[in-house]
């Protein structure tokens, strides 16, 4: 498999996902409000995948704190991750999508445990215990 090939299919991932995520009624308000540069975005998350699925050593940094300060409800999550796969599954050949799905559910996960901490009484999950 020719690496350049690889890396291209993971940048036309990136920008699958987002163009999918920017039309999104949840999702896209998100994006909106949080990402200034798309061009300088889609090369750091597309390092982030390239290093996350193939160990390239391109993304160094730490996700998780930079998902800490956005607003956005815990339904988000579900809604990342099927806007994820649909650009997964378009883009990418079909170990290297499952190989990013289960990377990218694994995520999903640890990023809501780790940002919704907190059950409210009515069993909403919250980033604040409960009054």
């Amino acid at each position: 498999m020719d690496d350049d090939d690889r890396e291209d299919r993971l940048y036309r991932l990136v920008e699958r996902f987002y163009e999918l995520g920017r039309r999104d009624a949840l999702l896209g308000p998100i994006f909106e409000s949080a990402i200034h540069d798309w061009p300088g975005h889609f090369r750091v998350v597309a390092d982030f995948w390239s290093h996350a699925l193939f160990g390239t050593g391109r993304y160094r940094g730490h996700p998780f704190p930079a998902h800490m300060r956005l607003d956005f409800p815990a339904e988000a999550f579900d809604r990342w991750l099927e806007v994820f796969e649909r650009a997964a599954t378009e883009i990418l050949r079909p170990m290297e999508a499952e190989a990013a799905l289960g990377r990218a559910r694994h995520m999903t996960q640890s990023f809501r445990v780790g940002l919704f901490p907190y059950t409210l009484p009515d069993g909403r999950p919250s980033r604040r215990p409960p009054q």
